[in-house]
């Protein structure tokens, strides 16, 4: 004999865990839970993402020293000229002494065989 049933055919208890269940996997009120929806949704970085941040801060550092000791340089390459141009005066000036000191001495030697 064949029965037919009209309905569905659950026990109270079925009914009950099914409504637990679908209770379950709804995602709770933010006072039910300490995670905001945006933490909840946060994504781990990838060990990729963090060697990426990690090259990219290091590659700035070095971009920073790198500007540095290019104005280190400049400033060098500008006392290397102003040395030089003290070196030329400090030249210039000992050859006009020299020559000072050449016509002293033959004004010199002019006045004692004038004398």
């Amino acid at each position: 004999m064949k029965r037919l049933a009209v309905g569905p055919m659950t026990t109270p208890e079925y009914n009950e865990w099914w409504v637990r269940r679908i209770n379950d996997n709804t995602l709770k009120t933010s006072q039910e839970s300490n995670q905001s929806i945006e933490e909840h949704l946060w994504v781990v970085p990838s060990e990729l993402e963090i060697i990426r941040q990690d090259f990219e801060r290091r590659n700035l550092e070095l971009e920073k020293k790198i500007e540095q000791m290019e104005d280190d340089n400049m400033n060098l390459r500008l006392d290397i000229d102003v040395q030089k141009l003290e070196i030329e005066n400090l030249r210039k000036g000992k050859n006009k002494s020299k020559e000072d000191l050449d016509s002293l001495k033959t004004d010199y030697k002019k006045l004692r065989l004038s004398g």
